[in-house]
């Protein structure tokens, strides 16, 4: 029975609320700070007191923004039209902005694949978390002004998410508690870098000028210090922290806007 229990990451995910301030600030120092990834004074986070539930959420609300631009992009539909699940806690909210993209053969097979997994993504989220999963906020794909009038546009924003996405489930990843958990997250987490090394590989074939959205950036091969990976000068991928996260999506505020006009559901929703 406590081996099946064990076993079962579902069961483990809502947990007894924990604070993790010293855990993380360990795990940071002994780690991330040590590599020059990240400085502590930066980790505001873990002055809350979350759960891996919480942590989960949070990269809930990211499934939900990628789920619906990649799905926008190749179908021109909303993944609530697709059957997918939005309902939960929190304040549900409309997607707004976006249309479907004229893509050539190559990226739009690349482009629907990445749909598709994404979709899974919030699937597989939802129904790890349960009753405990947010619902799918406001969410406007309009925000930067840019992504679907064509196929540069499109590819520009997609090197961005996939960046931002990969850095997040990196910073995240301390901050969980459980080890079946970690290992779920790192199961996304490696999926979005193997989107992201296509994206950025097609941004540089493309000659694309990707915007840096902060000093964590790493430019794609072509620009200048660009890479063609996501990767440090240590050959390492490199992580933000959920405020710097909220800050990027957030376009520069701290409770709402950007992507999100009406801020993330769930614990983790401050900058």
């Amino acid at each position: 029975m406590e081996n099946r229990a064990k076993a079962n990451v579902v069961d483990k995910l809502v947990s007894s609320r924990v604070h993790r301030r010293a855990f993380a600030k360990q795990v940071f120092a002994g780690s991330l700070a040590a590599a020059g990834a990240i400085a502590l004074s930066d980790v505001d986070v873990v002055a809350q007191a979350v759960t891996d539930a919480d942590i989960l959420n949070f990269a809930l609300n990211l499934e939900y923004l990628e789920a619906e631009f990649y799905t926008v992009a190749a179908t021109g539909r909303r993944i609530e039209e697709l059957g997918i699940g939005v309902s939960g806690r929190g304040r549900p909210g409309a997607t707004v902005g976006g249309s479907k993209v004229s893509l050539d053969e190559r990226v739009a097979a690349i482009t629907q694949q990445i749909a598709l997994d994404e979709q899974n993504h919030v699937t597989y989220l939802r129904t790890a978390l349960r009753g405990a999963a947010v619902a799918k906020p406001d969410i406007n794909l309009a925000a930067l002004g840019l992504g679907f009038s064509n196929q540069a546009e499109f590819l520009t924003v997609a090197a961005i998410f996939e960046d931002v996405g990969v850095s997040a489930y990196g910073g995240a990843a301390p901050l969980i508690d459980n080890a079946r958990v970690l290992a779920a997250a790192a199961r996304i987490a490696l999926t979005e870098a193997q989107h992201a090394g296509v994206l950025r590989l097609l941004a540089s074939d493309g000659k694309l000028a990707v915007p840096q959205v902060d000093a964590t950036s790493v430019p794609p091969l072509g620009q200048p210090n660009g890479r063609l990976f996501f990767v440090d000068g240590a050959g390492l991928s490199p992580v933000r922290t959920p405020s710097e996260v909220l800050r990027i999506v957030y376009a520069g505020g701290r409770n709402e806007g950007g992507f999100f006009p009406s801020g993330f559901n769930g614990t983790i929703e401050t900058a």
